[in-house]
């Protein structure tokens, strides 16, 4: 077996592509109507080995992130690219630990899921 993605539901479709797609650099692979009750869209990397499904509901804004649910993460090859950015969007973010050995970064994506972006190693 091996993975074959992750479903998170969307408040608004619009911002989440945003995040997904023009900072995490996301890209859509299809997207599909489910009648008038929801739309589906899928996203995943340049290497199409994994995919992030957004389900959005339509006429459903409100949900309650569940305790149980951790954090989505991605690689960057510039982790200060990244920081910088953030912090030009004025965005929330929290460091790693300096006895850390990993570098990366925890920011909320506009549903309020943590994303945490890690520094590849080299």
């Amino acid at each position: 077996m091996k993975l074959a993605h992750t479903m998170i539901r969307v408040k608004n479709l619009e911002e989440t592509l945003d995040f997904y797609q023009n900072f995490i650099g996301l890209k859509e692979l299809r997207r599909k109507p489910i009648g008038d009750e929801a739309t589906l869209v899928f996203l995943s990397d340049a290497d199409e080995n994994y995919v992030l499904e957004l389900t959005y509901n339509h006429g459903r804004t409100d949900y309650t992130l569940g305790d149980q649910f951790g954090h989505l993460a991605f690689f960057t090859d510039d982790l200060d690219r990244i920081i910088e950015e953030v912090e030009q969007r004025g965005w929330w973010y929290r460091r790693s630990r300096p006895e850390i050995a990993s570098r990366y970064i925890f920011v909320k994506d506009p549903n309020g899921y943590d994303v945490e972006i890690l520094q590849e190693r080299r």
